[in-house]
Parts: C-alpha cells; sequence; structure tokens
C-alpha cells in the first residue's frame, strides 16, 4: 500500500525534469522560487500543528512540500519573495487547514495561492524575463528581496501575447521568441504525466477530458493565425500551465470527483472553463480559475454519481 509520504516522494520525483527545464530557460530564480514556497510551506504547517496540538510527524508526509513546489513552478522567477510567502501562507493556511487539513481541502492549495496573487498583483505576476537571459545571483538575489526591478529583462509569455495580441495584424508572428521554451517545458510536464499514469499514481480519465476538450475548443475556433483567432490547439495545449496543470492538478484525488464519469466531467468542465477564461476574460491564463470551479461543483458532482 503507497504511503501518503511515498506518493509525494513521487510527484516531487515527477516535478522535476520540469524544475530543471524551467532553470534553463529562466535562470536560477525558479530554484529560489521552489525554496522559499517550500520553506514558507513548512513553518505553516508547523505553526498550525503546533496550535492544534498535533504530533509532528506529519511535517514529514511531503503534502506541504508539493504544494508549495506546484505554486512556486507557476510564479515568474523575479517574483519578489514576500509575494511568493504570503501565496503559500493562503495555499497552507486557507485553502488547506481553514478546512481541516490534509483529505479534508476542498480548493487545491496550489491554485488557491497563485489566484490569491495573479488577482493581487497581476502585473508583477506578469514579470517573467526573457528565456535564456539569466541574471546573476548578485542583481537576482535584491529583485527575490523586492528591493530592485528588471522590467528591461522581461518578455511577455505567448499566452500574453495573445491576450493582448494587435488586432491589425498576425499575432502569431511575434510569438516565436519565447514560444518553443514554454512548449519544451510543457513537453516536459507531459512526460512526468505519462510517468505517473503508467506508475499509477494518477488516473489517465481527468488529464484526457480536459486537454482534450482544450484541443478541440481550439480547433472549433482558430482559423489560419489572424489576430480573430480564439488560438490554435498548440498554444493552449503547450503554454502556460497546461500539462502541470492536467497531469498534477485536475488528478488531485482530494479535490477532484471521485469515480470516473465524475472525474470526465471535472476534466471537461475545467477545459470549456480555461479555454473561456483565456479567451474571454481578463486573464491570460486562466487554469487556477477554472480548476477551483470545478473544485466548488465535485461535492455536487459526487452527491449525483452516489445517488445513482
Amino acid at each position: 500500500m503507497t504511503t501518503t509520504r511515498g506518493l509525494m516522494n513521487q510527484l516531487l520525483l515527477a516535478l522535476l525534469p520540469a524544475a530543471v527545464v524551467m532553470t534553463w530557460w529562466f535562470g536560477f530564480g525558479i530554484v529560489l522560487n521552489i525554496v522559499i514556497a517550500g520553506t514558507a510551506a513548512i513553518l505553516c504547517e508547523f505553526v498550525v500543528l503546533r496550535i492544534q496540538g498535533k504530533p509532528l510527524n506529519t511535517l514529514l508526509d511531503g503534502s506541504a512540500i508539493v504544494t508549495a513546489a506546484l505554486l512556486a513552478l507557476a510564479l515568474p522567477p523575479m517574483l519578489p519573495g514576500w509575494m511568493i510567502i504570503l501565496g503559500t501562507g493562503f495555499a497552507i493556511l486557507l485553502a488547506k487547514h481553514a478546512y481541516g487539513g490534509l483529505g479534508h481541502n476542498i480548493f487545491n492549495p496550489a491554485m488557491v495561492g497563485y489566484a490569491v496573487l495573479i488577482i493581487s498583483f497581476p502585473l508583477a505576476m506578469s514579470q517573467w524575463p526573457n528565456p535564456g537571459h539569466h541574471l546573476p545571483l548578485s542583481e537576482l538575489l535584491p529583485v527575490k528581496a523586492g528591493m530592485a526591478a528588471v522590467d528591461g529583462f522581461t518578455m511577455a509569455t505567448p499566452l500574453d501575447q495573445f491576450k493582448f495580441r494587435n488586432t491589425g495584424e498576425h499575432w502569431t508572428q511575434t510569438m516565436q521568441q519565447n514560444r518553443y521554451p514554454w512548449m519544451m517545458i510543457n513537453a516536459a510536464f507531459l512526460l512526468s504525466g505519462c510517468y505517473l499514469l503508467v506508475r499509477k499514481i494518477c488516473r489517465w480519465h481527468g488529464p484526457v477530458a480536459m486537454l482534450g476538450t482544450l484541443a478541440l475548443l481550439s480547433l472549433l475556433f482558430y482559423d489560419d493565425g489572424s489576430a480573430r483567432s480564439l488560438g490554435s490547439p498548440l498554444l493552449h495545449l503547450f503554454s502556460g500551465a497546461t500539462m502541470m496543470g492536467a497531469f498534477f492538478i485536475v488528478t488531485d484525488p482530494v479535490t477532484s470527483p471521485e469515480t470516473v464519469r465524475g472525474q470526465w466531467l471535472f476534466g471537461i468542465g475545467v477545459g470549456i472553463f480555461t479555454f473561456l477564461i483565456r479567451t474571454t476574460g481578463a486573464y491570460p491564463e486562466g487554469l487556477a480559475f477554472a480548476v477551483l470551479l470545478m473544485n466548488g461543483a465535485t461535492p455536487f458532482i459526487n452527491y449525483l454519481e452516489y445517488r445513482r
């Protein structure tokens, strides 16, 4: 029987390839994100356990570290450290322990932390560096401390360019410079997702439903790449946090439906809302909000399934 700690260790191992690829393209800030978020998550977990008088051995189950790693990999590498700590605090204290701790939370903690940050600090959350441009540690540390800015080295992500494209030109021509790094990042998450499926750590129904829905909708509304297009299947599948969401968020056994039919419905719903928010909403990336919306519907889906 797989223990919680063993499961979390497998998830952390599966996150490693994408973390390496992201560090290759965006620099050591990715590693600092993970360190800061991981430290904050452990401290938050420690404080809650001490207040509740619970044994501290649950600190070693790895769940807080997995939440921190997922959140850290979704954040820009130059995001100030205090914002990372804030998002992690919301993830652990509000989304997880306010509902009773591991196994009782309704909403995915990492996505709650991300949603809080993107709503509160939309500009800072859009500051991704130019792929391949690595700041030296001496310049990066003041940025993480919130004492310096590097706007001159930032570049819009493919989803940002898609959201704020010029309606008078073929916007896809402006995406080539940073399109391939994000494709490689999503490919790394896809390979890791296949590893999780082979090891039977997660089920395939939710990811397939989400990715299939996203691909179908983008195909239906795609033209030759004009500014009026709603984005190609390649853009939607291999940009942003698509593959991470499909295999590491949608498959969360605590916040997703328990039955196979329910997981299909959950994945389809995440795919629909992700597409709608990306194409018509105010934010370039809609995955976190899509997941949280479907998290809220999960108890009702479970109720309908067990009522049958």
